[in-house]
């Protein structure tokens, strides 16, 4: 397997839907339901920025089309790799969030989420 670091850094959207993966295959339209639910919001992926990553990470390796379950949508899945990467990506982002604590960096107190039904 390739080292996952030589895929980083992702961009947040590379991230949210390699994210949204996790749990198993899922069709575009469900990733951005995924990643608008799980961030209440506040990161919202069209259609257009969802299927241009999608192909790069689809060329990359990480992830894959999966078996679809019907003619009308695309089923993507994680690759080992992808899990790999999404683990390295996670690990360099608690590395920053460390360093930023470490150097006294606290959260700016921000109103909680809105929940969404």
């Amino acid at each position: 397997m390739e080292n996952p670091l030589r895929f980083l850094p992702l961009t947040p959207h590379q991230f949210h839907i390699l994210l949204a993966l996790v749990d198993g295959p899922r069709h575009g339209y469900a990733v951005i339901q995924d990643v608008d639910r799980r961030t209440a919001g506040t990161l919202r992926l069209g259609t257009g920025t969802l299927y241009t990553a999608v192909a790069r990470l689809v060329e990359l390796g990480i992830i894959v089309d999966a078996a679809r379950e019907d003619d009308r949508r695309r089923f993507y899945r994680l690759t080992p790799l992808g899990r790999a990467v999404l683990r390295a990506e996670t690990a360099r982002l608690e590395a920053l969030v460390r360093h930023a604590h470490e150097r006294g960096v606290r959260p700016a107190s921000l109103p909680p989420l809105p929940r969404r039904s």
